[in-house]
């Protein structure tokens, strides 16, 4: 994970010439980096999404908390579980981003929620505030709804913890 995540901060940093740090302050700047990278070259773009979304990932991980499954899969099919248990696949996040597109064949762009929270999570996007499109379509804005729903759901958790209690 940390050696294609690595790559990423070794892209960007040969590209735009600014060193990435592990932490969401950094996404604006993967997302300029994102934006100029060919779609017409399948290899490179495999490699770019892989890597950008190991370092999508731990981002994520290091700021909400969570642990990858990776088991025997693809890179590109490597998954985050958050505290919460929802889980989301960094990679086909960036595919995307990239491609301005969620509905991408044989890659999974959006969260898996477990049913039991699956309420829960569309009441909290439904009344997030509507985003523009260049917002939608950038990591900045998936770590921003994560985070969100995230906040929400332990809120939820604390709650229920506090009623069992009582």
């Amino acid at each position: 994970m940390n050696d294609f995540a690595a790559q990423t901060v070794r892209y960007v940093r040969a590209a735009l010439g600014v060193e990435l740090g592990y932490d969401s302050d950094t996404l604006p700047v993967l997302d300029h980096y994102l934006r100029s990278v060919p779609e017409d070259e399948s290899a490179a773009l495999h490699l770019v999404v892989t890597t950008a979304g190991a370092y999508f990932g731990e981002v994520v991980r290091h700021e909400l908390g969570g642990l990858w499954e990776i088991d025997e899969l693809e890179p590109i099919e490597w998954r985050l579980r958050l505290p919460s248990g929802i889980s989301v696949a960094p990679a086909g996040m960036v595919a995307a981003v990239i491609a301005h597109n969620d509905g991408l064949e044989d890659i999974e762009t959006g969260l898996q929620v477990p049913p039991r929270l699956e309420h829960h999570v569309e009441s909290t996007l439904e009344r997030m505030s509507q985003v523009t499109e260049e917002e939608y379509y950038s990591l900045c804005g998936r770590f921003d709804t994560l985070a969100h729903v995230q906040g929400v759901l332990a809120g939820i958790a604390a709650e229920e913890r506090r009623q069992k209690l009582n």
